[in-house]
Order: structure tokens, then sequence, then C-alpha cells
């Protein structure tokens, strides 16, 4: 074995790659030198949606709703009930696609999963969630086709805040 290679493998009744340093500490790989594929039978993670990194017209925060649109690929989402709309500014992926994306401002964006979302107005568990046009989402009983980001997982009773959404696009 080369220095500096670790090999693992099954001999001797080895059956887990252990984290020494705890956890949060230590990586397999980096953004410089990754691994070309990875090969396993299941995976779990802390955090809990699938974003993609897309080239955006600014810098927005965790939470803000993003449309197709503007000067590159996402911008701020102005109109209500867009049918542009692209979703929600993860705060956390569990899992991040097109990380290598190059460009002045990149916003990573959940495609599925639960995000902690901007919100306004009063909201059940459960609501249909459309753009408000303010870089919020909205509750709605009747959304147009294309309109829907998700559905609220918590209760809001008005006013501006944020709550957790599960990502759903229709």
């Amino acid at each position: 074995t080369a220095f500096n290679t670790i090999t693992v493998n099954s001999a001797g009744g080895a059956t887990a790659i252990v984290n020494g340093a705890g956890n949060g500490v230590g990586n397999i790989g980096s953004s410089g030198g990754y691994f070309n594929r990875v090969y396993a039978v299941s995976t779990s993670a802390v955090y809990s949606d699938l974003a993609e990194n897309y080239v955006s017209d600014g810098v927005y925060e965790p939470g803000t709703v993003l449309d197709f649109g503007g000067k590159y690929e996402l911008t701020i989402s102005t109109t209500d009930s867009s049918k542009r709309v692209a979703g929600v500014v993860s705060t956390n992926p569990a899992y991040l696609m097109n990380a290598g994306a190059v460009g002045e401002n990149i916003s990573t964006l959940a495609l599925t999963g639960r995000v902690p979302t901007k919100v306004t107005g009063k909201i059940a568990k459960g609501d249909l969630m459309v753009s408000a046009g303010n870089g919020r989402a909205r509750a709605e009983d009747n959304p147009a086709t294309g309109t829907v980001i998700g559905k609220a997982l918590e209760n809001f009773n008005g006013g501006e805040g944020t709550i957790e959404i599960v990502i759903s696009m229709q």
C-alpha cells in the first residue's frame, strides 16, 4: 500500500469506517479532491433536502422564494402566485447537485424535502404554498397549475416569519 493511503476491506471482520475525531469532524474527499464514484447500499443524512446550485441575480438568504428568470437563471420571486416559481433557497442541503456551478452569485435551490421558508399570512399545517410576490410564500386554497411550491408543515398565525414546508413543485 502506498504512503498516506487507507485501504478498507472486510478482512478480519471489519464492517465499518468510523470517524475517530467525533461527529461533524472530518470529510471523505473535498471540493478540490473528490472521488469519482461512490457505490453504496444505503446512506443517511442529518439535513433534509435535495438541492441544486444555480446562477442567480443576487445573494439570497436561506428561505427566500425564487423564480426562474432575471439576468441569469434565478431571481427573487416578485409575482404573487408565480408560474415561474423555482423553489426556496436551501438552508443546509442533505445532498447538493451541481456543486461546481460557476457564477458571481450562486443560489442553492431546494428541489425536494423539508426546508425553512419565509412566509406571510395565516397558514395551517398541510396548506398548499405559493409565492407571495415578495420572496416569501403564502397559503393558497385553489392554486393554479405550476404555482405550488409545497405544503406547510407548521401552523403560522400571520404576519411575516419562517416555517418549515415540504418542497413538492407542481
